[in-house]
């Protein structure tokens, strides 16, 4: 159940899908990156092309992990794509890749460059972490080959992995992380034969890490968290804004609280692709958050997490997300109720039609409970109150269930479900429950101009 006091609100949404350290809490930084893009030639460059287009990305990269690091930062998260672009197939991506090893080899490529030479790329985000005696978090390409013996070896001699580097402080590789849940225009990568469970220690909390599309399944993010028990979730992401329910900022935060990890995203920046919005989150809600696309800037965040939330006194208790929700009867008949889309998806939806009110409405095994109050109603502004019980299958096959309360793009009922970013009208209150077949449910309230409700709800 989502309780929530006076504000502006664009949407609301719930959604499911299926030791002792050193430092108490530590400071930690995300990098939203405007990604200088290579010139799509359709044909590959050559080893030095690539890396002089790699160490102009590279270049702004290190300014901000020098100004996070000045800031106090103990991390710093840069996004996926963010050292080469991704406008690449099979072929055009080869000369961008590296081998990158093991972290158990126990190298540091900055004072042993030529081991796994060569790693250029490697050498360079090494020497920024030891610079800065920071824990860096980068996303590049690797390449491990491969030979006729093995039938899923690639034309090439090559796997292609989209992939996940940390280096600590001292500059030593720490974890390699290989995205698991491709997105259906990444066919320049191959996927690894199993999902990866990566995680590693240090002196303020367990992380682990995943890439992007990866947060939509099961393995590995819900794997790190319910039996791996991180403290903290890196998330470089590329990650195309869609309203009402995945804009970055909005799921995001809304999985830190589901999940109830700290969680840091950073996203790359390109607005005629609506990618932005990065964010340090905590379990509470975000720490600092950042979405633009007004400007093709690239943006630093720094913010104070605890190094274990789960022992913080403000750690949110655990909820049964269906008991609430089944000790309602239903509020309304559904002789009024309609259909409409969202992203693909056949929502049943059901009109606010007064000021205040009670509202129920079912789609297969998923009932959504409604109570609310309306101050300032305006007259051009329709809400619906939303359900979604089903199997998503258009960039990938999940499971879902969403309850949501969202205004629609005009008082035409055929626009419920279509893309709004701003609204006018004032609920004083509401609550929103749903009887989901999962204890995994994240909750959200966006409100107008795609900002956060920090505070402003209970769980």
């Amino acid at each position: 159940m989502i309780m929530f006091q006076p504000y502006i609100y664009a949407t609301v949404f719930i959604l499911s899908i299926l030791q002792v350290f050193a430092l108490d809490s530590y400071i930690a930084a995300v990098y939203e990156h405007a990604v200088i893009l290579p010139e799509v030639t359709g044909s590959p460059v050559s080893s030095e092309d690539a890396l002089t287009l790699m160490n102009k990305n590279l270049d702004v990269l290190e300014g901000a992990i020098k100004a996070a690091a000045q800031q106090g930062a103990h991390i710093i998260v840069t996004p996926e794509d963010g050292i080469y672009g991704w406008v690449f197939k099979r072929d055009t991506i080869f000369p961008y890749l590296e081998d990158i090893p093991d972290p158990q080899v126990n190298w540091i490529p900055c004072t042993d460059p030529e081991r796994f030479a060569p790693a250029a790329v490697q050498e360079r985000l090494s020497c920024m972490a030891r610079n800065n005696s920071i824990y860096v978090v980068a996303n590049i390409g690797d390449k491990k080959p491969c030979n006729c013996s093995d039938p899923k070896c690639p034309s090439n001699g090559h796997y292609q992995y989209n992939t996940n580097v940390v280096f600590d402080s001292e500059g030593k590789l720490v974890a390699r992380y290989h995205k698991y849940n491709l997105f259906m225009s990444e066919t320049q990568f191959d996927s690894p034969k199993e999902p990866e469970i990566v995680t590693f220690n240090t002196s303020f909390g367990k992380f682990g890490i995943f890439t992007c599309f990866d947060i939509l399944f099961h393995d590995p993010a819900v794997t790190l968290v319910s039996k791996l028990h991180v403290d903290t979730v890196l998330f470089p992401t590329a990650w195309m804004n869609v309203l009402p329910h995945l804009t970055a900022i909005e799921f995001h935060s809304a999985w830190a609280m589901g999940m109830g990890v700290n969680f840091l995203a950073a996203d790359t920046h390109n607005t005629s692709l609506a990618m932005t919005g990065s964010g340090i989150y905590a379990p509470e809600g975000p720490r600092a958050y950042h979405y633009n696309m007004e400007t093709e800037n690239g943006h630093l965040l720094v913010a104070e997490l605890r190094s274990q939330p789960r022992l913080s006194p403000t750690y949110p208790s655990t909820v049964n997300w269906s008991a609430y929700a089944t000790s309602v009867k239903r509020f309304s008949p559904d002789d009024r109720n309609f259909s409409g889309v969202i992203f693909f998806d056949n929502f049943t939806f059901t009109e606010l039609t007064k000021p205040e009110g009670n509202h129920t409405v079912c789609q297969k095994d998923l009932c959504c409970h409604l109570s609310y109050r309306m101050v300032e109603k305006q007259e051009d502004e329709v809400y619906v109150l939303g359900a979604f019980d089903g199997l998503h299958v258009v960039e990938g096959e999940y499971y879902l269930q969403i309850c949501t309360l969202l205004k629609c793009k005009s008082t035409d009922l055929k626009t419920c479900g279509e893309p709004v970013a701003t609204a006018h009208t004032r609920f004083e209150a509401f609550s929103l429950s749903g009887t989901f077949g999962t204890s995994y449910v994240f909750p959200e309230v966006l409100l107008s101009e795609v900002q956060l409700a920090p505070g402003e709800f209970q769980v």
